[in-house]
C-alpha cells in the first residue's frame, strides 16, 4: 500500500478556488488509480473525481464537472484537485485515496487513503 498525505484544505467564499495536493510515498505512484472522495458531515463518503495511472483518462462526479480538474504529477509522486467556483455544498472533508490501477468510483476498490483535509465554503 501507498502512504498518503493531503493538504490545501481551508475556508474559502462561494465562487472562490482553492488547490488540495495529495503527497503519495514510493517508486510505484504512476502504477496507481488515483481518486478524490469527500464527506460531509451526517453524510456518506461520495466520489468526487478519480484519474488513471498514466493520467490519461479522468472522470467526475456531476457535481463537480466542469468547476473541478484532477491531476497528477508523477515526478512528484503529487496528485491535485483544483476546485474552482466553489460552492457551500463542496463543503466536506476530502480525501485522496490510492487504487488497483484500473479506473473505478467505488471507494471500496481504493486501498490506500489519506487522512482528509477539511474544505469549509462560507460567506
Amino acid at each position: 500500500q501507498v502512504q498518503l498525505v493531503e493538504s490545501g484544505g481551508g475556508l474559502v467564499q462561494p465562487g472562490g478556488s482553492l488547490r488540495l495536493s495529495c503527497a503519495a510515498s514510493g517508486r510505484t505512484f504512476n502504477l496507481y488509480t488515483m481518486g478524490w472522495f469527500r464527506q460531509a458531515p451526517g453524510k456518506e463518503r461520495e466520489f468526487v473525481a478519480v484519474v488513471s495511472g498514466s493520467g490519461g483518462v479522468k472522470d467526475y462526479a456531476d457535481s463537480v464537472k466542469g468547476r473541478f480538474t484532477i491531476s497528477r504529477d508523477s515526478a512528484k509522486n503529487t496528485l491535485y484537485l483544483q476546485m474552482n467556483s466553489l460552492k457551500p455544498e463542496d463543503t466536506a472533508v476530502y480525501y485522496c485515496a490510492a487504487g488497483s490501477g484500473i479506473i473505478t468510483t467505488n471507494s471500496r476498490h481504493f486501498g490506500s487513503w489519506g487522512q482528509g483535509t477539511q474544505v469549509t465554503v462560507s460567506s
